[in-house]
């Protein structure tokens, strides 16, 4: 297993960034935030609550106002025993009671809140008829930057969730892959993530062949041929953060055609990594990766942005697409992979996550960019 297990985050971790939540729902010009059950309330509180329960679960915060977690009562011992348990109050209910009631009687009346994109809508919609004077707006929309600047102890982890990718890299290069399907494959890279450390493993794309063409084909049934590029993107959770990599490897030797489109597509990545700096738009890594690709011929086959954030989830703001004008602040992180896709033929993608320091930008993936030969 790659590195050791950091230590785990504190109650005044969750305690600060509760405040600065709350501080950023103030700014944004918001009565406060509401936190339902996801990634933004294991961020703020450290507390998973069971997956799909349809009793109401929501973390109340708001400028000059203590944290609140609203829970069922069955499920209170364990909101109790979170590691941000002791940076808020627990407020339970209970069965055959009106959560929504209670609930209205700590918000502002007319206030206007942001609330979680995955919150349920009968939650949603039980609150406003408690409370009709209310608005509310998506957190996506109101705050997209919640998480996107990480510290040191997040930087730390994201780090060595990139190590243990890269380790499942340096792994998967050595089995083999002619004669075998993509599902056996992406079945190895899934066992080396988690011999690596993951908890969870969120995706492993193999596209060998023409399959590579296809940016999100994940696996299927087709068995790997000698002379086929392969697309390997993969990634997960590892103590609570995110890995997402891609290297593009070929079965024997490639192609001259091969060679360049894969030369192209590491030249688009390396600029689009020497874009990253603080105050430089979000758009200008996608610009910067994209025109090399459009000087070399292949814009049209370049289909999607450039990248996106990371964290405790593996696809958050911020996004590197053109349009975004968000400014790159020290501490963001997120990935740079460009890519070329030829229909019918093969695919090529490199990616790398990177995070902005103060005078530009460092990768938390080291293996080779250059093309890998299997066998």
């Amino acid at each position: 297993m790659t590195g050791s297990t950091p230590a785990p985050f504190a109650a005044d971790d969750y305690r600060a960034r509760m405040e600065r939540a709350a501080r950023s729902a103030a700014d944004a010009g918001l009565a406060g935030l509401l936190v339902a059950p996801g990634p933004d309330l294991v961020w703020l509180t450290g507390y998973t609550p069971p997956a799909a329960t349809e009793r109401l679960t929501l973390l109340l915060l708001a400028p000059g106002q203590d944290p609140v977690l609203v829970v069922p009562a069955l499920e209170a011992p364990d909101a109790a025993k979170a590691a941000g348990a002791p940076a808020l109050t627990l407020r339970d209910w209970t069965d055959g009671k009106d959560p929504y009631a209670a609930t209205a009687a700590l918000l502002d009346a007319g206030g206007r809140f942001g609330i979680s994109d995955n919150a349920w809508a009968m939650h949603l919609l039980a609150l406003q008829k408690a409370l009709p004077g209310t608005s509310y707006a998506a957190l996506t929309d109101a705050l997209p930057m919640l998480r996107a600047v990480k510290d040191a102890a997040e930087l730390e982890l994201l780090a060595a969730a990139g190590a243990a990718a890269d380790a499942t890299f340096e792994e998967i290069r050595n089995v083999p892959f002619a004669g075998r399907r993509e599902t056996e494959v992406g079945a190895d890279l899934a066992r080396l993530l988690r011999e690596q450390g993951h908890s969870q493993v969120d995706f492993t794309i193999v596209g060998s062949g023409p399959n590579g063409a296809n940016p999100h084909h994940e696996v299927g049934d087709r068995v790997i041929e000698r002379g086929d590029m392969v697309v390997l993107d993969f990634g997960g959770l590892k103590d609570g953060y995110g890995s997402d990599t891609t290297r593009t490897v070929h079965v024997g030797e490639p192609t001259d055609e091969e060679r360049r489109v894969h030369d192209i597509v590491r030249e688009a990545q390396e600029a689009g990594f020497r874009a990253v700096r603080p105050g430089v738009a979000c758009q200008e890594v996608d610009r910067a990766a994209r025109a090399v690709i459009a000087d070399a011929g292949y814009g049209e086959y370049f289909i999607h942005r450039t990248g996106h954030g990371i964290g405790v989830t593996t696809h958050e703001p911020p996004y590197m697409i053109e349009g975004e004008e968000q400014p790159l602040v020290p501490g963001m992180c997120f990935s740079v992979e460009p890519g070329i896709y030829l229909p019918g033929r093969f695919g090529v993608r490199i990616e790398d996550i990177v995070t902005v320091t103060e005078d530009g930008g460092r990768r938390l993936n080291d293996t080779t960019r250059e093309m890998v030969i299997v066998d």
